[in-house]
């Protein structure tokens, strides 16, 4: 199935039903009296987040949403049936926006997390509310209020641990394929990724983490350009960051550290959260350097950016030195979690 991320629904809630105006004939009561019930109310919209649902790609075909309106009041004092809610599902992680306003209405970050976004209208009343001392005989009735109308704008943002950084290029589809299961494409030309990729690591029986894969960021991703804008949100949820580059590329005008200035760079244009967030340096592609120049290539970057956070070199064609990256992140997210458990007691 196609990726999408961006989807425009329009919602409607039922209206509610309008009461009646009637009145009862009885054997025994001569003078009888109103009996119009009132209606029911309207079935209002909700958003639901689904774990068996991971792309807004089904609004694309169908983008109105409506709940069923409130059944009229009847004779006998019987009131209406109230309408059917109506439940639209969603991926864990939608954001959802008021399409003219941008207003931010909700956040639905984890399966079962549901959000009203359309309230069904309100009953009408029937002619027996409108009975008095001074009016025996009502003839009026109220209609039911109409249900909201919106137009939503919904925004999914990946939920994953951790999310990787680069240049189109820089290894990192490589390394989603050889740490998890999932295969996202792999080729020796840019942009071979034009969507985000999640993979499960499992480090062991008991520990895993999610691992996302966003298309390449280039030199004013922050300005529109490529496809890093459109993904960059993706790794907003992330608790870490591998920032990967390639130590050696082919047909670049840009040298591993030209190319590592620009990634920060550009998050520290996009977003002030983003860049504040940990992020380790990955150095991959060690494979294409002889054994005895790997560890001094490597130390001349490093020394060039004057990186101050951890710093892996790896191959993950390879698989050299991905185990022990894995493992250092299992153990630190551990720690993250400890830390954020502690602080909510």
């Amino acid at each position: 199935m196609r990726f999408v991320d961006e989807a425009e629904i329009r919602v409607e809630a039922g209206d509610g039903g309008s009461g009646t105006a009637t009145f009862r004939r009885e054997k025994y009561i001569p003078m009888g009296g109103p009996d119009g019930g009132d209606g029911g109310d309207g079935g209002s919209v909700y958003l639901v987040a689904t774990d068996n649902v991971n792309t807004l790609a089904d609004f694309r075909y169908h983008s109105v949403h409506k709940a069923e309106r409130g059944q009229r009041g009847m004779g006998g004092n019987c009131t209406g049936r109230k309408g059917e809610d109506l439940y639209i599902s969603v991926p864990p992680g939608s954001l959802v926006y008021e399409s003219n306003t941008e207003e931010k209405i909700g956040d639905l970050i984890n399966a079962g997390d549901t959000l009203l976004v359309a309230k069904g209208g309100f009953h009408g009343l029937g002619n027996t509310r409108f009975k008095s001392s001074v009016n025996r005989t009502p003839q009026q009735f109220s209609k039911g209020k109409p249900g909201e109308q919106r137009i939503l704008k919904l925004e999914l943002m990946v939920i994953a641990d951790v999310g990787l950084l680069g240049m189109p290029n820089a290894g990192k589809s490589s390394l989603i394929r050889s740490v998890s299961s999932a295969k996202p494409k792999v080729a020796d030309y840019p942009f071979t990724t034009l969507h985000p990729n999640l993979g499960v690591v499992r480090v062991d029986d008991l520990r895993s983490f999610v691992i996302a894969d966003i298309p390449g960021v280039i030199e004013g991703a922050a300005e529109g350009a490529g496809l890093g804008l459109q993904f960059l949100k993706h790794l907003s949820r992330t608790g870490l960051l591998l920032h990967m580059v390639d130590v050696q590329p082919y047909e670049s005008l840009d040298t591993p550290v030209e190319a590592a200035k620009k990634i920060t760079h550009e998050i520290e244009k996009w977003s002030d959260d983003l860049a504040g967030k940990p992020r380790w340096l990955v150095l991959n592609k060690i494979d294409r350097l002889m054994d005895d120049e790997v560890s001094a290539h490597c130390k001349a970057i490093v020394d060039e950016l004057a990186w101050k956070g951890p710093v892996f070199e790896i191959s993950a064609l390879k698989k050299e030195g991905t185990q022990g990256l894995m493992y250092a992140i299992m153990d630190f997210l551990d720690q993250q979690r400890q830390e954020k458990s502690s602080e909510q007691e």
